[in-house]
């Protein structure tokens, strides 16, 4: 392998900063569950924010999880007729934590609602292991269901 080729784990880091959105999933009264998660990455580790409503992260906090994104739903909308799709997987484990105002602003405005009620943050952090990177190239893009 040449010097020059990026890890999984660091390709993995690189892309899942391309999207805004992934899904964390754990077991919760040992029963498998995934939610959606927004997230950014910070000195290599993947911070999140939940609804903490929901109470996921307290199944979370202090377990092993697995985190995964893509640009799936970003297909076509480059006007392209084809493209690439990628996806990232890691594991690692979940550790609550409060962010400064600089990450705070990195992950941008709140929801309103979830699921009808007033979306109330938690956060978690991340170190990824064990990542993994697919890639389909040539992927036919999208179209809309009305396209003519």
């Amino acid at each position: 392998m040449p010097i020059d080729t990026p890890t999984d784990d660091a390709r993995a880091i690189d892309l899942i900063r391309e999207v805004r959105y992934g899904r964390i999933s754990v077991s919760m009264r040992a029963l498998p569950f995934v939610t959606v998660a927004r997230h950014i990455v910070v000195d290599g580790q993947v911070l999140l924010r939940m609804h903490r409503g929901y109470g996921y992260h307290r199944a979370c906090e202090g377990c092993v999880v697995a985190y995964g994104a893509d640009n799936i739903d970003s297909l076509g909308s480059a006007g392209g007729s084809t493209g690439d799709v990628w996806s990232v997987q890691f594991v690692g484990t979940a550790r609550l934590f409060v962010p400064c105002a600089a990450e705070l602003a990195r992950f941008g405005p709140t929801p309103q609602t979830a699921d009808g009620d007033p979306y109330d943050p938690v956060y978690l952090r991340i170190e990824p292991q064990f990542c993994t990177v697919h890639r389909l190239d040539g992927v036919p893009a999208r179209l809309s269901a009305h396209a003519v």
